[in-house]
């Protein structure tokens, strides 16, 4: 059964066209095994190691989180915009150590309701989302006071050069590969949304043989709760 606060009765059968990006979709399908041998899923697992109670994944992509939800964890809010990538993660929800709700929704609307949730984990998403500001605020909201937000994302170099050629690239990149911003200080976004104590640890990590080691944080944040009007 769902968790405490999933409003899912009004949600559309398919996510909506802007969101939708199948020649990705389907690459990145594809990739995600050979990125989870080449470590991957020793990322994910640390991710997810600790969660408890109800959950809530932003950008679930495939479903190759399912696998390493712990038993602590009794109920997982999974939103994929993408038609063909929530496909796939439905396939994948009916076989997950814990219960799995796959729904169409992008991260500026959780279907949950306030303070519901006990932690959400965005994994390799607040790269592709229009503003983390918006979503941020949204993960705010339906996290209870000291709730966890656990990421995993790839970010903006620390070195210069990298950094330039990272801006230099992004306005092509967001439009080959989903809406990808590989120039994001997402810990500084997570920061300025509030959430303290952020801890995180960075290194970096090639996603295929071909590709640079690009600079990758794993942490998690702490909510205070929503933030109050006025």
């Amino acid at each position: 059964m769902p968790g405490d606060g999933y409003q899912g009765d009004s949600l559309p059968e398919r996510g909506p066209a802007e969101l939708q990006h199948p020649r990705f979709a389907r690459a990145f399908a594809q990739a995600v095994e050979g990125i989870d041998r080449r470590g991957g899923a020793g990322h994910r697992r640390e991710l997810l190691a600790g969660l408890h109670g109800s959950v809530v994944e932003i950008g679930a992509g495939e479903g190759s989180s399912f696998t390493y939800y712990p038993p602590s964890v009794t109920h997982v809010l999974a939103l994929e915009p993408d038609d063909y990538l929530r496909s796939i993660a439905a396939a994948k929800a009916a076989a997950a150590p814990v219960p799995v709700t796959v729904v169409a929704a992008p991260g500026e609307h959780i279907p949950a309701a306030d303070g519901s949730a006990d932690a959400v984990v965005a994994s390799l998403v607040l790269c592709s989302v229009g503003e983390q500001a918006p979503v941020l605020a949204e993960i705010r909201r339906v996290l209870r006071p000291g709730g966890i937000l656990a990421f995993y994302e790839h970010v903006r170099s620390d070195n210069r050069l990298f950094a330039a050629v990272e801006d230099l690239l992004t306005p092509v990149w967001q439009r080959l590969a989903g809406g990808c911003h590989p120039n994001r200080d997402t810990v500084r976004a997570i920061e300025d949304a509030g959430f303290a104590p952020v801890k995180s640890r960075r290194f970096n990590f090639a996603v295929n043989a071909l590709s640079p080691p690009a600079a990758h944080v794993l942490g998690t944040a702490v909510s205070p709760g929503p933030r109050k009007a006025g």
